[in-house]
This record gives C-alpha cells, structure tokens and sequence, in this order.
C-alpha cells in the first residue's frame, strides 16, 4: 500500500473527513487533496506532521522501520534473512491489528463502491 493511500486509511479510522485534516494540518483543503491522491511528493517534515496528527508511527506511514525491512529481505528466498526478523510478539500482534483494521476499511470501502454501481444501473433504466 503506498503513502497516499496509508494516509487516507488512518483518516478515515479515525473518521475524519479530508476537510478536517486538513485544518488539523493547518493545510489547504487542495493541497491535502493532493497528497491522498498521491498526485504530490510529501516532504518528510510533512509526514512526520500528518503522522503526529493521526496518532500513528512514522513508520506505519512509511514502512521503513526495521521489521519492514527484513521482511523485505526475507522475500528473496534466502534462508538466513529469514530467520533474522526481531520483532517482539507484541510488534507483530500490532503490525496484525492494524493489517485487520485495514482490511475491514477497505472492505467497507468495496462495498460503498458497489453500492454506488447499483445505483447507478438503476438509474439507467
């Protein structure tokens, strides 16, 4: 999952609308737009600030901690990288709450999106 779309996931846990962030960013409500998108390059000074604001670690947005890291070296078959993840089990029940959350999210999200195909149709006929 890219930065933009990490963003839009946590925003939309906590409920917000892209209005609010943007206040509680103290940003243009275009300026924020663009960023969930994913049609702007966001500093990391930004990042850091959008993170503090939606109460999540740097590195959920970003993916760049250590655990991620060795994850990622872990996917090239090579058995010693795999054995060498050091995350804690309470990391890792973290990381597995928070993929959970997100499913659920995006699974609501796939069902907003049918239900406005539906009604889409049924305005057609």
């Amino acid at each position: 999952m890219k930065i933009n779309d990490k963003i839009r996931f946590f925003r939309g846990l906590k409920g917000w609308s892209q209005e609010e962030m943007a206040e509680k960013l103290n940003m243009s409500l275009g300026g924020y737009s663009n960023i969930e998108r994913g049609e702007t390059n966001v500093q990391f000074s930004r990042l850091e600030q959008i993170s503090k604001v939606l109460d999540v670690k740097l590195s959920d947005l970003t993916d760049l901690d250590e655990t991620s890291f060795r994850i990622f070296l872990a996917g090239n078959n090579n058995v010693e990288n795999q054995v060498t993840i050091s995350s804690s089990d309470e990391q890792l029940r973290d990381k597995i709450e928070q993929q959970q959350k997100e499913i659920i999210y995006l699974k609501q999200e796939v069902n907003y999106l049918k239900e406005i195909m539906t009604f889409k149709e049924r305005l057609k006929r």
